[in-house]
């Protein structure tokens, strides 16, 4: 029985990964710099940026301090400092350590995403949300870095990665979206997720991210259905939990079923 239910409980955490798991590799590719925006049809969304801080100081020109032994509080301040606003909300800010290099993920949340590029780390990017017939369109038009810092004198070789992740509330159907050092299109992933991704050393050089079609300017363009699929995306987790619980107990079921001991034959 107990063999039974510990394969029965693997079922199930298998099925909710597959339900909430990300597609690719499990373990993630590792950016230097990456924005990941998740966004609603009416223009409000959630940013998160998760960056080195070498990477901050080069594709940003943010005042920050390299040094690892700089203080991690005193660094905290001055991320949500500078991405606080009041069209913005610095939820949280988080620090880490990778490869000798003190990493921040901030949290924001954004009443209007086409208001953004007046919060300084922002401001290298335009945004456009409209309706379109039966669609709704997202741009992201990208400029070339100001900084005038180069990697090397922060750590960085400029191999690095940078990426720019689009979560959509609906099924995209056209986004110009390509494969790192290929010109060629890549596919969403989920349905509404768009991932572009370019080498530091060709963003500082302001080198296009999208697919050819968009080479000048360099947009990132999405275009999607006008109808959520949130709903449905909730209906189908809700079902594939319920028949995993469903499969729990039956095995169980089965089992304390197999377990029972024979009717006695001896007569009274």
């Amino acid at each position: 029985m107990r063999r039974a239910t510990l394969l029965a409980v693997a079922l199930v955490l298998a099925v909710l990964t597959a339900c909430s798991g990300r597609v690719g590799n499990p373990l993630g590719t590792e950016y230097e710099y990456e924005e990941d925006l998740t966004l609603s049809l009416d223009g409000s969304a959630t940013l998160v940026v998760n960056a080195s801080v070498p990477a901050l100081v080069v594709l940003r020109g943010l005042a920050l301090p390299v040094d690892l032994a700089s203080r991690a509080d005193q660094l905290k301040e001055q991320v949500r400092a500078l991405y606080a606003s009041s069209g913005t909300t610095v939820k949280r800010v988080n620090t880490w350590t990778r490869r000798n290099r003190r990493y921040v993920g901030v949290h924001v949340a954004v009443s209007d995403i086409r208001a953004l590029p007046s919060v300084a780390p922002f401001s290298w990017s335009t945004y456009d949300l409209h309706t379109a017939g039966e669609r709704v369109v997202f741009r992201q038009t990208l400029s070339r870095p100001a900084s005038a810092a180069s990697p090397s004198s922060v750590g960085l070789t400029g191999d690095e990665l940078v990426a720019f992740r689009l979560h959509l509330p609906a099924r995209i159907r056209f986004q110009n979206s390509r494969y790192l050092d290929r010109d060629q299109s890549r596919p969403t992933a989920r349905g509404n997720i768009v991932t572009w991704e370019q080498r530091l050393v060709d963003r500082l050089k302001g080198q296009p991210i999208a697919y050819a079609q968009n080479k000048k300017p360099d947009v990132m363009e999405a275009e999607m259905d006008r109808e959520s699929i949130l709903y449905r995306t909730l209906w189908l987790f809700a079902i594939a939990f319920v028949a995993a619980l469903a499969v729990l107990a039956g095995l169980i079921w089965f089992t304390m079923r197999r377990g029972d001991p024979a009717p006695s034959s001896h007569p009274r």
